[in-house]
């Protein structure tokens, strides 16, 4: 498959050379799903390394996560229509479908979600997804993109005789590929604002670059349908980046607009992250923290706004 037309269509798989190469490679798609109450996150990927090929599915849920092993034949792929089926499980932009049974964690995952209604960031040719410009270069230790920052949610799934419900609620589905995740970064994603129908996603990592380091980043504020893009390549600036453990308060300017980011760190439940292509870097992620976004501009408070059942990973190294 041509090179232009996988960045151009991210959610394909782009691993297809690696598949039977031995090389180091990861690729893992994320598919978040939150009500007000409850929410649950699947990753179902590959992870390719000098020793093995394996699939695999990891579930996190507010109080509990697996990882989910199978054999990288267990792995299918399609492009047209795009889906990903790992065993009896089944992922798509228009909806999921889990079949998940592991005795060795007594772990028993089934049901369904439909998408609809989905809402995308702004692209072209030159930004192509959120790493914009930087899509375009091949040797990225980790490539990350926003396949859909919200779409509604309907179904069921049933997590050890334990219903989570979604009737008119929330999706959210990105992905990451390449051979290492970022040592050090911080990520975090909410649909769930209490007064406005806002999606968020924010991430700041410490991105190699041939001979040097910088602080990549990559944010996208939708209010209404209009979009407010906080990125590297379009002249963000980092003016504040206070982080720790257990919180994190980051504000971010372009132009005359300002925006602030905070969040009180609940404990996360560990997943597993590449390097190299291993999944052996233990990272840790909560799916129900709280986020306060405020945007302003020139100064003058134009959105505030707090969202509950976020996604926020916070990684030192």
């Amino acid at each position: 498959m041509k090179k232009l037309f996988l960045i151009k269509n991210p959610e394909l798989f782009q691993g297809e050379k690696y598949i039977k190469t031995n090389k180091n490679y990861f690729e893992g798609w994320y598919f978040k799903n939150t009500s007000k109450k409850n929410g649950i996150s699947f990753i179902p990927g590959i992870n390719i390394d000098e020793q093995s090929e394996k699939a695999f599915i990891q579930v996190i849920t507010s109080d509990a996560s697996y990882f989910v092993n199978y054999n990288i034949d267990d792995f299918k792929t399609s492009y047209t229509p795009f889906y990903i089926k790992i065993g009896n499980n089944f992922f798509s932009k228009d909806g999921i479908h889990v079949d998940i049974k592991d005795n060795s964690q007594n772990l028993t995952v089934a049901g369904n979600i439909k998408y609809s209604n989905s809402q995308n960031i702004g692209t072209n040719f030159l930004n192509p997804n959120i790493m914009g410009p930087f899509s375009y270069i091949p040797f990225m230790e980790c490539n990350h993109a926003i396949l859909n920052m919200r779409n509604r949610a309907d179904g069921e799934i049933n997590i050890n005789n334990n219903k989570i419900m979604f009737d008119d609620d929330i999706g959210y589905i990105e992905k990451d590929w390449g051979c290492s995740f970022p040592k050090s970064y911080v990520w975090c994603q909410g649909n769930n604002f209490q007064n406005s129908k806002a999606s968020f996603m924010l991430s700041i990592a410490d991105i190699p670059f041939k001979v040097f380091h910088f602080k990549g980043i990559i944010c996208d504020l939708i209010i209404d349908n209009k979009e407010f893009k906080f990125t590297t390549y379009n002249n963000a600036k980092l003016i504040k980046y206070d982080v720790d453990n257990s919180y994190l308060n980051i504000t971010l300017k372009k132009g005359n607009y300002d925006l602030n980011i905070s969040s009180k760190y609940n404990a996360g439940l560990k997943l597993f992250a590449p390097v190299k292509g291993k999944m052996e870097k233990d990272i840790f992620e909560s799916i129900s923290a709280s986020i306060n976004v405020t945007l302003k501009k020139d100064n003058i408070v134009v959105f505030s706004d707090i969202s509950k059942n976020c996604g926020l990973e916070i990684i030192h190294e």
